[in-house]
């Protein structure tokens, strides 16, 4: 007993080593940086600052405001996380969700475009503050019981608000008198105006959309979005596009780069804090999911809260030199990844390449046709429609769909930060009604055949575990059920897993989601996984989401009432099946709840 106290002990104080905050880790990075990492970290760069360049001038034009400030919060946030962040697993900077919150926001304030400036850095601050003052209380795992419903709900909300407000440039409409922070009485300007379509506006729209698709289709590894701009700003230079009455971009001022504290009042912290709590959540759920993910793609750990404290962070610099919420980049974080990046210092030299690109070509900004950035942002955001996360969230479940339709409504009805709020708040609601928290421990057959807790954790033989799964799976167990999960098959000497799911109840969407990236992540590891005693509602859970076809409906196996052991036993044999001749040696692991 006092051994397994002990044994304990030594856990909760390596976890705690582990995911301690720390608030100026670049000294334990500078030392260990090899110059081996450099040219991987450089490539990582160059690619995402090819792609954030053009990306931060859309997200600028999608929140109505100078598009030197998407560019800028790209430079600052990648530079200054590497100051507060310990992984570069996320590539920081403005997104699609955050720009048009700004939008609708500034919209609804019915702020001039003066004020509009002048508050933006104080926003951008107060959200960088909560973010941080969350992180040292250790808040990032409440995340968790934050609905995938709701996420999918918020981001398909927003990118129709993307997709709509852009259109008004592509056709060159005049809605100036409308209100753009509801999203159909924007739809009803734009009809209204169809027939006043600017059609060299339009010319310039359709060759844009054209060259993206015929490159996208041939070359899709190229830096596409930047090659349009250029190719479009060239043929709009020699066909002098302004004598057709197009419109052009601004040219980036060289004095766009200076520091100023934001200039917090105590009015403009009651017209801004709501605003600023709604983005500073999208910021953390952004953040950290798109972490998450290429945390398990890359096999590791992510420390939930110094992610955190490093988002906030980089919201506090951009704040300081003009420039937008930073958050996760889904799209500059994958490209990240997948380019090679060795360290977080890749994010740092992706910030000074983006630097000296503002100072190298900003001038040349003034030849971009509007439209032509607009078309690029309309495709971005149809980016974001993910067809595969809205078909799970509106069939699993009855609550998922309510829960994801009520974000998606309020969010284009009323406004994108009152859709999180509710979105939450319906959340919690279902985490309070279906709360659960399992706990794993294995045990096995001694000599006698008696089931007792196992010590012996050396396996020198394929071996299948059995996981006995109790207690609820719903959101808000997703993230502990995948984690206890990983270090179960994670064994290298571990072959089959065995899902007991009797008495696992209330299966959701993100539970169904979570289910499918651990049986991908098993695949890679050459490890299959097995369900056995499934119900029928389960299995109409599964077959809904899609997720049996993925799972195979072989290694499905229903539970029979009259005989609780014959489903197992089907599974074990199936498991001997796929291991061919090798006899596996078979240990039992159970998962209890405990309220």
């Amino acid at each position: 007993m006092i051994h397994l106290l002990q044994h304990f002990k030594n856990i909760i104080k390596s976890a705690h080593r582990t995911n301690a905050l720390e608030f100026f880790p670049i000294t334990q990075s500078i030392r260990g940086y090899r110059l081996k990492f450099l040219q991987d970290d450089l490539k990582s760069a160059i690619n995402v600052a090819l792609l954030a360049f053009p990306q931060g001038m859309a997200y600028a034009l999608i929140a109505g405001l100078p598009i030197h400030y998407g560019i800028i919060g790209s430079a600052i946030a990648s530079i200054s996380s590497v100051f507060f962040a310990k992984s570069n697993l996320i590539t920081f900077g403005p997104t699609n969700a955050t720009a048009v919150m700004l939008f609708t926001t500034f919209a609804s304030l019915g702020l001039p475009e003066e004020d509009k400036l002048q508050y933006i850095s104080i926003l951008v601050f107060l959200t960088g503050i909560f973010i941080v003052i969350g992180s040292y209380f250790r808040t990032a795992d409440l995340i968790k019981y934050v609905s995938r419903s709701v996420i999918t709900g918020y981001i398909t909300a927003a990118a129709l608000f993307i997709i709509l407000n852009q259109i008004p440039n592509i056709l060159q409409l005049d809605l100036s008198s409308i209100h753009k922070d509801n999203f159909f009485n924007l739809i009803g300007g734009i009809v209204q105006n169809i027939p006043l379509t600017h059609f060299p506006t339009l010319a310039i729209s359709l060759a844009t959309l054209l060259l993206y698709a015929l490159l996208n289709f041939k070359f899709r590894k190229l830096p596409n979005i930047a090659i349009v701009l250029i190719a479009i700003s060239t043929l709009s230079y020699f066909i002098d596009g302004q004598q057709y009455g197009i419109l052009f971009l601004p040219a980036i001022d060289q004095s766009f780069l200076s520091f100023s504290l934001p200039q917090v009042s105590f009015a403009s912290i009651k017209l801004l804090t709501s605003t600023a709590i709604a983005i500073a959540l999208l910021c953390i759920l952004e953040g950290i999911s798109i972490g998450k993910s290429l945390a398990i793609k890359k096999g590791v750990r992510l420390n939930n809260d110094q992610a955190m404290y490093s988002i906030g962070m980089s919201n506090i610099a951009c704040s300081l030199f003009a420039g937008m919420p930073a958050s996760g980049s889904l799209t500059r974080s994958s490209l990240n990844y997948e380019s090679g990046s060795q360290t977080v210092f890749s994010n740092l030299f992706s910030g000074v390449i983006i630097l000296i690109g503002i100072f190298a070509v900003g001038s040349l900004t003034q030849y971009i046709p509007i439209c032509a950035l607009s078309v690029l942002v309309v495709i971005v955001g149809l980016s974001l429609l993910n067809k595969h996360a809205i078909r799970i969230v509106t069939r699993t479940t009855g609550s998922d769909a309510i829960v994801f339709l009520a974000t998606l409504i309020s969010g284009l009805y009323i406004s994108l930060d009152s859709a999180i709020y509710f979105g939450v708040g319906i959340s919690i609601l279902l985490f309070l009604k279906k709360v659960a928290k399992p706990e794993l421990k294995e045990y096995s057959f001694n000599q006698k055949g008696d089931l007792l807790e196992s010590e012996n954790t050396n396996r020198n033989i394929p071996e299948v575990s059995i996981v006995h799964v109790e207690g609820e799976l719903f959101f808000g167990a997703a993230d502990l059920f995948q984690e206890q999960m990983r270090r179960i098959y994670e064994d290298p000497q571990l072959k089959i897993v065995i899902l007991k799911m009797r008495n696992a109840h209330n299966m959701d969407a993100t539970s169904v989601m979570a289910l499918e990236e651990l049986v991908k992540h098993m695949n890679k590891l050459g490890r299959y996984l097995i369900l056995s005693e499934v119900k029928e509602a389960l299995l109409k859970v599964l077959n809904k989401s899609g997720v049996a076809e993925y799972i195979e409906h072989r290694n499905i196996f229903l539970d029979d009432n009259t005989n609780p052991t014959t489903s197992t036993a089907r599974a074990l044999k199936r498991a001997k099946e796929h291991l061919g001749e090798e006899e596996p040696n078979v240990s039992i692991y159970a998962e209890s709840k405990k309220s």
